[in-house]
């Protein structure tokens, strides 16, 4: 493990802050997205409140002081977003270049581009990444870089916790589905043919759509869109959906700052040294895990000591998981 050096921990602070502040004016500035306007209806004027892109919209009643006095508001409020939303957006931008220029950012673009769209959607807290790219959360927690070898990963999967309804995230990605915001990011996004649950690029980058295995008996999640990608459901992922969820900012190659939700660290760890013990996991898949597992409890145990590893914290483990992973990552209960 590398610590950053200050020049990085101070844009990676800087970073933090301004995203932070971009992203709360971005959702107000999104709140104005579809508008406001006057319709005349039988020669008198009504005040619509548009609510989507085809259209949709709710009346706030006939013209009068109090309707044109809301109207006005909302054209001020849209007005003072905008102004504020691009001059965060510039901010962004200069610090994306200071990031690239120490060399802060080390996660593939591509990830950074999906997540910005995702958090732009408002779509990220149905969401957490797990899997390899969710230790780019874990390394900028703790201002270091890990090995690039065990970060390297051509995959990244989203988590959606199953027992929320499908239909809260298909709201907010417009009825597009992932895969119409995936195809706003590259649009030589399509599904596979031979797993529904996954999304490839031209490039061959997968992004899985999973959730927590509700049981033989249970019904299907349903399709965030038609024609979307299905969301795999996969035993034990419940760990991972009751783990405390963290939002990191961290730092694209591009240099560009965004959040990513991901599971708590030591939960993370906990899980990849379990999956190593899996018989049917891959045998290449399965010593990476556990290096993973490794070096992501190694970076808690040195630098997020705040974090402690026992049955009370790690509760939402079964007993048996817990004491055989901290046996196997080498790490005595506190």
């Amino acid at each position: 493990m590398k610590p950053l050096s200050d020049q990085q921990r101070l844009f990676l602070v800087e970073s933090d802050q301004i995203y932070r502040a971009w992203r709360e004016v971005l959702w107000r500035h999104r709140d104005y997205k579809y508008g406001m306007r006057w319709k005349n209806v039988n020669g008198k004027d009504y005040l619509l409140r548009l609510t989507s892109a085809s259209g949709n919209s709710k009346s706030l009643g006939p013209r009068t002081p109090e309707t044109e006095q809301i109207f006005r508001q909302f054209e001020e409020g849209k007005a003072l977003a905008e102004e504020k939303y691009q001059s965060l957006k510039v901010k962004l931008d200069s610090q994306r270049k200071l990031n690239r220029a120490v060399r802060l950012g080390r996660m593939p673009s591509i990830i950074g581009e999906i997540l910005l769209r995702l958090d732009q959607a408002q779509a990220l807290s149905e969401l957490r990444v797990v899997g390899t790219h969710a230790i780019f959360a874990y390394e900028s927690m703790a201002a270091v870089e890990l090995k690039m070898d065990l970060l390297a990963s051509g995959d990244i999967d989203l988590l959606f916790d199953v027992r929320k309804q499908v239909s809260l995230l298909a709201k907010k990605l417009d009825g597009e589905g992932l895969l119409g915001l995936l195809k706003k990011v590259d649009k030589t996004f399509e599904i596979s043919t031979a797993e529904g649950f996954r999304a490839i690029n031209k490039d061959g980058f997968m992004v899985d759509l999973i959730g927590q295995d509700k049981g033989m008996l249970a019904p299907k999640p349903e399709l965030l869109a038609q024609g979307d990608l299905a969301i795999m459901e996969v035993p034990n992922l419940e760990w991972l959906a009751n783990a405390p969820r963290l939002e990191q900012v961290v730092i694209a190659s591009s240099g560009a700052a965004v959040i990513m939700p991901v599971p708590d660290p030591r939960a993370f760890a906990i899980h990849k040294a379990w999956l190593s013990h899996q018989i049917h996991r891959e045998p290449v898949k399965k010593q990476r895990d556990l290096n993973q597992a490794l070096m992501v409890m190694n970076l808690v145990r040195e630098y997020l000591p705040n974090l402690l590893i026992d049955e009370r914290t790690m509760r939402y483990f079964p007993k048996a998981v817990i004491e055989e992973s901290i046996l196997d990552l080498r790490v005595h209960p506190k």
